[in-house]
């Protein structure tokens, strides 16, 4: 039931906003001063649509953002009282090189423990991307080095200070990999015209491996791949992974985005022999932004799973999940608070559903569960738009594979957070 209202809400926001106007995700990164400037982007410019502090009379510029909260939380009566969390910090450091040729590079640390679990056990040090892009036409770029894989929005616009939320989506962190990144090579460009603007990537880079269907987590878990610590040198599979993003854009409409990642994952072969079958896996993803009329911003992305497992699995193990999210923002207050100029005040909610089984038991014919749904109602303070205060409280619900709630880590859990996250 609840994801068939889940759906019915996607649908409704997709087909009623025809008379919105366009998101304002990326321009509460500028001042109002300079919104007549700000160049037509799509989520896929989201890696270079960040302010950076030029350095002197040097090529190099310099910027990043922060993430710190405070959370307490109970699921099924247990809680271990108050957490404060120091979540990520990540630096930018971009350079243009010569005309058409620029080099940009995020290096992250992070210890986020409701995201993948390599993020666990005092967090780490990673290189999150670093490439090189030549333009030879606006509709063909080369990009080169270690990319962020173009699957669905958040993947590419992830950013803590651009969200009224402490926690990332759960689909996307806990279903897809968290800001999913490999060493690959392709193309991408944009046109604008009038009012409309179109934009694609297409690359090959490195995947997944067999930790995704033999991890401690139990189940079918692409961000178990994340752990692998020679996935940016070698392949399981010695195959590409193809990933490939359309995105369409009309001022007054708001933004669509289809995307598709896939490849074989299984180490199949040894030293030139074959040790079993190629096994693929297929990623289906679609997000859509926009903003009403009245200024609300409402941001959704929704992800399909399909996975060729080996016969002797058990069902723990699925060949099919599917879930998402939806993201109400709706500023109430805008204007002048203490020193800030540009200050607001925004109530949000965000809704939720993952399905890490879908389909049925071969052997009763009855439906799998293991689910979780989740609401988060938050309120936020921007006493710029690069800096964001924000208060949320959670109620979740998660089903094991029976649809029991059972267990110490699974049912009912609750609890609030406050965090703040800024660009610098």
């Amino acid at each position: 039931m609840m994801i068939r209202t889940l759906i019915a809400v996607v649908a409704a926001v997709l087909f009623g906003c025809l008379s919105a106007q366009a998101q304002i995700d990326s321009s509460l990164l500028k001042t109002p001063e300079k919104k007549d400037t700000i160049p037509h982007s799509l989520n896929m410019d989201a890696i270079y649509n960040r302010p950076f502090l030029q350095l002197g009379k040097t090529p190099v510029s310099i910027g990043g953002y922060m993430e710190s909260n405070w959370q307490y939380v109970k699921t099924s009566g247990i809680t271990v009282g108050n957490q404060f969390q120091f979540r990520r910090f990540s630096l930018f450091v971009a350079s243009t090189i010569t005309k058409h040729i620029k080099f940009l590079s995020e290096i992250e640390y992070e210890n986020d423990p409701t995201g993948d679990p390599g993020d666990a056990g005092g967090g780490s040090f990673e290189v999150e991307y670093a490439a090189l892009d030549i333009e030879f036409h606006p509709l063909i770029n080369l990009r080169g080095g270690m990319i962020v894989n173009p699957i669905g929005a958040f993947n590419q616009n992830h950013d803590g200070p651009k969200w009224e939320f402490t926690d990332r989506p759960i689909a996307m962190t806990q279903m897809l990999p968290d800001t999913w990144s490999n060493t690959g090579f392709g193309l991408y460009g944009k046109e604008y015209k009038n009012h409309w603007m179109f934009g694609y990537e297409f690359y090959l880079t490195g995947g997944f491996n067999d930790s995704i269907i033999d991890n401690t987590q139990g189940k079918t878990f692409l961000p178990a791949a994340k752990s692998s610590v020679n996935r940016f040198t070698e392949s399981a599979s010695g195959e590409p992974l193809y990933t490939g993003k359309l995105s369409v854009r009309h001022d007054k409409i708001g933004e669509l985005g289809l995307s598709y990642m896939g490849g074989v994952y299984n180490t199949w072969q040894i030293e030139g022999a074959q040790v079993d079958y190629k096994r693929r896996l297929s990623v289906y993803d679609v997000d859509f932004n926009t903003t009403l009329p009245t200024h609300t911003n409402i941001i959704t992305e929704w992800a399909w799973i399909f996975v060729h497992l080996p016969p002797n699995y058990t069902q723990e193990y699925s060949s099919r999940q599917f879930g998402g999210f939806i993201d109400v923002v709706q500023p109430v207050y805008r204007g002048r608070i203490l020193d800030w100029n540009n200050a607001s005040i925004n109530l949000a909610v965000r809704g939720e559903y993952v399905d890490w089984n879908v389909g049925t038991f071969s052997s009763t014919g009855t439906r799998m569960y293991n689910d979780l749904w989740s609401i988060m109602p938050a309120i936020s303070f921007r006493p710029t738009p690069q800096t964001v205060l924000r208060f949320n409280y959670r109620h979740e619900r998660a089903r094991d594979i029976t649809g029991d709630f059972i267990g110490a880590t699974i049912g009912t859990t609750a609890g609030f957070s406050l965090g703040l996250s800024t660009y610098f």
